[in-house]
């Protein structure tokens, strides 16, 4: 199997075995991640709302894309601020762009980290569906860990972390002249080490440089990770 038809089972197999084992049931609330894998997700969640087998689901968005997706689908969205949700969920469902062997994280490819770290911190349980690719040794020396940063505050930012050894670039938008502008109005960057860092660390050291608004290093909530190989069997662990 390909990395997409990994993706497409991963999530399918994921969404079916939380409802067969009572995981997702008729009114939870859900926070929905972003990016390729989610879709696929969102997908599959909707067609067994469709199909009578849950009731009274109350989404979460992590971005634009999943709101339109979720409006496209039929699946109801609600602000984790509405007296519906009351800040709290009982799930998210989130893709990653890396894990560790400790079930660490990097996220926000999708330049949407903040919303989506807000929806797993905030969530009772924690669900990742990805490929096999996305499992590695360590975070950050391959996959650009992306930082959300005011604008204002780019170049401190940045030589901020470049002292800690990183390359560090702004994410350029394509399609669009300039860079990247998050859904809440922020810049990305992207930063890469040479040598592996300490994510539980980091992700405290960098979220204390002023100017940042959120890192994809997500280490504070240990997800349940569904995981598809190219033999075409999901593991789950």
């Amino acid at each position: 199997m390909d990395q997409t038809e990994q993706k497409m089972l991963a999530a399918r197999y994921a969404i079916d075995s939380l409802i067969e084992s009572g995981s997702i049931f008729s009114g939870m609330k859900i926070g929905l991640g972003t990016g390729s894998t989610a879709m696929v997700a969102v997908k599959r969640l909707a067609e067994c709302i469709a199909d009578g087998g849950l009731a009274g689901i109350r989404a979460v968005s992590t971005s634009f894309q999943t709101t339109l997706a979720c409006e496209d689908y039929g699946i109801p969205v609600y602000s984790l601020n509405s007296k519906e949700i009351s800040g709290e969920l009982d799930l998210t469902i989130d893709g990653a762009d890396e894990i560790s062997p400790e079930k660490f994280l990097v996220k926000g490819g999708g330049a949407a980290l903040l919303l989506e770290k807000i929806a797993a911190y905030n969530s009772g349980s924690y669900v990742i569906i990805a490929d096999e690719s996305k499992i590695v040794h360590s975070l950050g020396t391959s996959f650009p860990l992306p930082v959300e940063i005011v604008p204002e505050a780019r170049t401190s930012v940045i030589r901020a972390l470049m002292a800690t050894g990183a390359s560090v670039v702004l994410r350029e938008a394509v399609k669009k002249a300039g860079p990247v502008v998050t859904d809440n109005g922020n810049f990305i960057i992207d930063c890469k080490w040479k040598e592996p860092v300490n994510p539980a660390e980091f992700e405290n050291f960098i979220n204390s440089i002023v100017g940042v608004v959120e890192n994809g290093f997500f280490t504070k909530k240990i997800p349940a990770v569904y995981m598809a190989d190219r033999e075409g069997s999901v593991k789950k662990y």
